[in-house]
């Protein structure tokens, strides 16, 4: 049985104390934990900023990517051996800024892996400048006369790209958190979780007490159907006085590797290669 220890390696995380970060990796190691996936059968890969640093701290495989390029690394190593567990992680610029194509492409798919989103509406390793999902009006060192542009929806924009989990965790609330990342992983599919994950050091807006004084969590409103995309809609722009965690959307359908032939009795590594002759192929690009 995995064990929180054996997730936990022997370095320490170097993020500023307080920082969002560390609830969100606590968060992915105990939900490993609860899965009981052994270390070998995990893939963490991360892009550039601060949640990039993330696959440093967790003891599984792991790949550390380009900036905005986790998920087609993600994707890769999804299709090379379907039988992993990948999980790739970013920042709101690394993959709703640079790496937003990517974004939209892997979910319309469904590749079935997880992905946790580390939002903390700012760019925290290059100290503080407005990221994609800043809220308009917003003081950084890149718009010190506020931010002029109309904050990215990732839940919206998740829903409108056919994603089929679609979730909001809260890196101050991390049994929920626990839980959310469960059903990711869990779920035969593309997974979003973006994850509000206060900055400490430069975001003084979007801070902890603003998000405690804020959220409230979807499961907690009976009436409120999952499963009901228009309804997810509904509260995907739902932010002021109340900002809504948990699970906007799923739904069921077949995965990207569910389509492919070429994987379907089994991965891509187990297959043998000793017949296939590229002879032909080397000459005529030699």
């Amino acid at each position: 049985m995995t064990s929180f220890e054996e997730l936990t390696t022997k370095e320490r995380p170097t993020w500023c104390p307080g920082c969002g970060d560390w609830g969100i990796l606590t968060a992915l190691k105990k939900a490993l934990v609860e899965l009981n996936l052994p270390k070998h059968q995990v893939v963490v890969v991360a892009g550039i900023g601060c949640s990039g640093h993330l696959p440093q701290w967790i003891n599984t495989y792991a790949f550390h990517s380009l900036h905005g390029r986790a998920l087609p690394v993600a994707q890769a190593i999804k299709l090379a051996n379907h039988e992993l567990n990948v999980i790739a992680v970013g920042g709101d610029g690394d993959g709703y800024g640079i790496g937003m194509g990517h974004f939209i492409h892997a979910m319309r798919r469904n590749v079935n892996i997880t992905y946790i989103v580390h939002d903390n509406q700012i760019y925290g390793l290059t100290t503080g400048q407005a990221s994609p999902t800043s809220e308009k009006g917003f003081k950084t060192k890149s718009t010190p006369h506020g931010q002029i542009e109309p904050p990215v929806n990732p839940i919206a924009l998740a829903l409108s790209a056919d994603c089929s989990f679609v979730a909001r965790g809260f890196a101050g609330d991390v049994p929920h958190l626990v839980k959310l990342i469960v059903q990711g992983i869990q779920h035969k599919g593309f997974a979003l979780i973006d994850v509000l994950q206060p900055c400490v050091t430069f975001n003084y807006l979007n801070t902890f007490d603003y998000f405690y004084r804020r959220i409230y969590k979807l499961e907690e409103d009976s009436s409120y159907d999952p499963t009901n995309k228009q309804e997810a809609f509904k509260r995907a722009f739902e932010w002021g006085e109340r900002i809504p965690i948990g699970l906007f959307y799923k739904e069921n359908r077949k995965t990207y590797e569910d389509e492919l032939p070429q994987i379907s009795q089994m991965p891509l590594v187990k297959q043998k290669i000793d017949f296939v002759d590229i002879k032909n192929l080397i000459e005529e690009m030699c």
